[in-house]
């Protein structure tokens, strides 16, 4: 019996690849770069299974290129590079990997707030520019995390998460989400807050909310003139949830002190960009899930979620549960 053809859009770990590769006829593109649009168009228009990532726009358009195709397994926990409707319409399975990069992404979220509040990669190129003479009494000030205000912007799994590690610092948590949770507020000893209140009180705000069109742009100038001049603001969620010009200028103009990003808008951003002639902000690669157990359980749900797909089988973690795989429509 032929193998079912698919294409995955990038290199992923053993444990999900070798599970593909056992069972599917398998095109990966191999380059560090995504496959250029025209690239992926051509390569799935006779594939039943796309594994793709989220550089990848998975559209109404490239799903009318692909015929045959019965079901999108996304690399990520997020899903806003592929149109869910227009999957949904043709019948298309969808999966994510949900769950198992919640406790990784947290951690970073604190690496990031806490390389902010006590500069440590300013320290760094201190001392490798060959500055550092003697222990100076007001050499590279901070700020301190333990019993501040943390605001977070998102209590879903990784805002949760990022609430429980910082009872180990004594922190105030305040929160702010479209789903007041009482069971958390009672269970982490959190207040529920207004967003006007987060960013007016918050010594640090973490963001952990999806990129949706409400969401797009929520962290702008209005907002940075609110928040402290001390505050510090944390995203390891998605780029444009945060204006990029109004940051570099909040941060220019000294509205608040730092900034700590995993994510930014555009991304990545380009080496002449304004905001990486700051000192106050900690920018780096999309690497929030960056561990090595955690990207390997990805790849696996990732390549269970496509063999599910194809074997017409429910995936163990849809996005579009309401989708029989398989069962193509035409629009």
């Amino acid at each position: 019996m032929m193998k079912p053809r698919v294409f995955v859009t990038r290199c992923i770990p053993e444990r999900g690849l070798k599970k593909i590769l056992d069972l599917c006829d398998a095109e990966i593109w191999e380059e560090e770069l995504p496959p250029p649009r025209e690239v992926l168009l051509q390569k799935v228009r006779d594939c039943e299974g796309l594994l793709s990532l989220l550089t990848d726009k998975v559209d109404a358009e490239l799903m009318d290129h692909a015929p045959k195709l019965k079901v999108i397994s996304n690399y990520a926990v997020g899903y806003d590079n592929i149109d869910v409707d227009a999957a949904t319409a043709r019948g298309i399975a969808v999966g994510n990997t949900p769950g198992v990069l919640t406790e990784t992404t947290a951690d970073f979220a604190w690496a990031l707030l806490m390389s902010a509040a006590r500069r440590v990669v300013e320290g760094m190129d201190y001392v490798r520019a060959g500055r550092w003479k003697t222990w100076g009494p007001m050499l590279l000030l901070g700020q301190d995390v333990y019993g501040a205000t943390l605001g977070l912007l998102g209590l879903g799994r990784i805002g949760s998460a990022v609430a429980r590690r910082a009872r180990g610092f004594a922190m105030r948590v305040i929160y702010y989400d479209p789903y007041r949770r009482q069971d958390l507020e009672r269970e982490l000893n959190i207040e529920y807050v207004d967003l006007d209140t987060l960013f007016q009180q918050s010594d640090y705000i973490s963001i952990h909310t999806p990129l949706t069109p409400e969401t797009y742009r929520l962290v702008n100038r209005e907002r940075f003139k609110q928040m402290k001049c001390t505050a510090i603001l944390v995203n390891t969620a998605r780029g444009p949830i945060v204006d990029t010009m109004a940051l570099y200028e909040a941060l220019r103009d000294g509205e608040i002190a730092y900034a700590a990003l995993a994510v930014t808008d555009p991304e990545p951003l380009p080496a002449d960009h304004p905001l990486l002639s700051l000192t106050n902000v900690v920018i780096c690669p999309h690497i929030a899930s960056a561990s090595v157990e955690t990207r390997s359980r990805m790849a696996e749900i990732a390549a269970d979620n496509l063999i599910a797909g194809l074997k017409g089988e429910p995936l163990p973690a849809p996005v579009n549960p309401q989708v029989v795989p398989g069962r193509r429509q035409a629009v």
